[in-house]
């Protein structure tokens, strides 16, 4: 069986009514199964978990993100993430039997049904994206949502409309494509300094020298009381956890600050777990010790407890029974 998941990101994390509806209502039609809701009430940002087959899938998304223009008003949102609307990004992510193109075909056919049942602005990005400069997600984000109808006209959508309509005020405009796997880890400084977590943030960062494959942000989480260097780890091939946190232990080092914990947002795949394990616990074989290894020596129970379980993406889809 064609095995994908998408990882939509909704605009709603603080909520837990409506972030539990909106995933009742994804698959209430259709047999995907969801493996993990990840809330953030500072990022005020929800990011689900769905995976079964590609078309069951893009049933569920379709769902979700109706779902998502029904109970978010952007009017009113406020969060830390950059964002363009309800649902801000959806991407499709090949898991099992089917390339990384075919995904794409079916985020296309996702991207038109949304942009023709909901008549929502659609911007292509990443193996979908229709110029080397869409692919990134950032420069379609540029403005966010406050800067939405002047982003219509000059930068037009794909899919949709191209002109501010009363709806489109209230929900935005939505991001999808096809993408491999992408783990969002996030490191705790014990500062409040922005500045600094923005220099530290930067020399983390590929496209300033950094690390291959990480695409890093700072922030201020008021919730945790500190600020955080927020990564996302495109090539876990290239880059791997291990590396990141240790070069942000030593970049933070040159503050004299630390990093304080680790905090993987959504699923990680067991193979990124496994290899942590194996750098800091070389003389183990166990697979469930050398994950617990790496979230510890990670610090991925500082924030909230790391539950393999929960959190590591073979163990959910065996328990939804998807492999």
């Amino acid at each position: 069986m064609q095995l994908i998941e998408a990882v939509p990101n909704v605009s709603e994390g603080k909520d837990l009514e409506i972030i539990r509806q909106i995933a009742d209502d994804a698959v209430c039609n259709n047999s995907a199964k969801v493996l993990h809701i990840d809330s953030n009430a500072d990022a005020n940002r929800t990011v689900f978990t769905i995976a079964g087959e590609p078309t069951e899938v893009v049933k569920a998304c379709v769902e979700l993100i109706s779902s998502a223009t029904r109970y978010i008003d952007m009017h009113l949102h406020r969060g830390m993430h950059p964002r363009i609307g309800a649902t801000d990004v959806c991407p499709l992510v090949p898991l099992r039997e089917i390339s990384l193109f075919e995904t794409a075909v079916y985020a296309k056919e996702l991207a038109w049904n949304i942009a023709e049942e909901l008549h929502l602005p659609i911007y292509l990005y990443e193996a979908n994206s229709s110029d080397p400069n869409r692919k990134n997600i950032a420069f379609l984000r540029r403005g966010e949502y406050e800067n939405l109808e002047e982003k219509l006209k000059t930068l037009p959508p794909d899919f949709g409309p191209k002109s501010m309509t009363p709806f489109i005020e209230k929900v935005g405009a939505t991001i999808i494509g096809a993408r491999d796997v992408l783990i969002a880890f996030n490191m705790s400084l014990n500062s409040r300094d922005m500045e600094i977590a923005k220099q530290i943030a930067a020399r983390l960062r590929e496209k300033d020298g950094g690390l291959p494959g990480i695409k890093t942000m700072a922030w201020y989480m008021s919730g945790y009381g500190c600020t955080q260097i927020s990564c996302n780890v495109v090539d876990y091939h290239k880059t791997n956890l291990v590396t990141l946190f240790e070069t942000c232990k030593k970049e933070a080092a040159k503050f004299d600050l630390s990093v304080t914990a680790g905090e993987i947002i959504g699923l990680v795949p067991q193979e990124v777990m496994v290899q942590a394990g194996k750098h800091y616990s070389p003389y183990e074989s166990n697979t469930d010790a050398l994950i617990a290894s790496a979230a510890d020596r990670l610090l991925l129970n500082r924030i909230r407890r790391f539950d393999a379980q929960e959190k590591v993406l073979e163990y959910a889809l065996k328990r939804n029974q998807l492999i």
